[in-house]
């Protein structure tokens, strides 16, 4: 039977209007946000099939137009909501940070990095650019590698913290594997990177590894 004659309780919509969106399992939100079936399946039969189809979240959120075209029953529109509804929980934890000291609230700077990289499949290496003040200029992703590394070129960082008219940066890339404990090569790197900042007065305030579902800092262990 269509969604439309299940008991309002059960509807997506309705449970979530009634209950909160917290009470939805991951197959109710996906089909509240992409709002309708197909001639053949119900919004809910949908979603479920997406879900079962990418496996995770993270492979559903980072797939390619063409790869998330491929699924019957979706297309560019669907695509188009996916990516909006992204970035948009990307900007509610950006907002707060261009508008106040980054290290006023390591909590909110956790989050927003959690959306930035935790559900990328491959390592990635980004600088958050600074004011005087230490409020966001922009984040920037540098370099991308495999599944665990991703080569990093100090040089060019210093370039786009130029660039970027930063006073100050803090330093952040992902461990796809989940384990977010730092390296030996993760400590090196950053003494490497903040003797290079040095040289032109740009301050490196912090190094954060985002896991799976945490988040680890250099400064707040005491390897920087």
């Amino acid at each position: 039977m269509t969604i439309a004659i299940w008991p309002l309780s059960d509807q997506p919509r309705e449970k979530l209007l009634q209950r909160g969106a917290e009470q939805l399992s991951n197959t109710e939100l996906l089909a509240v946000l992409l709002s309708n079936g197909t001639q053949k399946h119900s919004v809910t039969e949908l979603s479920h099939y997406l879900l079962k189809e990418f496996a995770t979240l993270g492979r559903l959120l980072n797939a390619d137009v063409d790869t998330f075209c491929a699924v019957p029953g979706v297309g560019v529109v669907r695509y188009c909501q996916m990516q909006a509804a992204k970035e948009l929980v990307k900007r509610m934890y950006e907002e707060p940070l261009t508008q106040k000291n980054v290290l006023s609230d390591v909590t909110q700077v956790s989050r927003y990095l959690r959306a930035q990289l935790m559900t990328a499949e491959q390592e990635i290496f980004a600088v958050l650019m600074l004011d005087s003040q230490h409020r966001l200029i922009a984040f920037r992703r540098m370099f991308s590698g495999t599944i665990d590394s991703a080569a990093v070129y100090p040089r060019e960082l210093l370039k786009q913290a130029l660039k970027d008219n930063a006073a100050a940066i803090i330093l952040v890339h992902n461990h796809p594997s989940g384990i977010a404990d730092p390296s030996s090569a993760d400590i090196a790197l950053t003494k490497e990177i903040k003797a290079a900042m040095a040289l032109v007065d740009i301050s490196v305030l912090d190094h954060f590894i985002v896991g799976q579902g945490y988040v680890v800092s250099l400064s707040q262990q005491g390897l920087m």
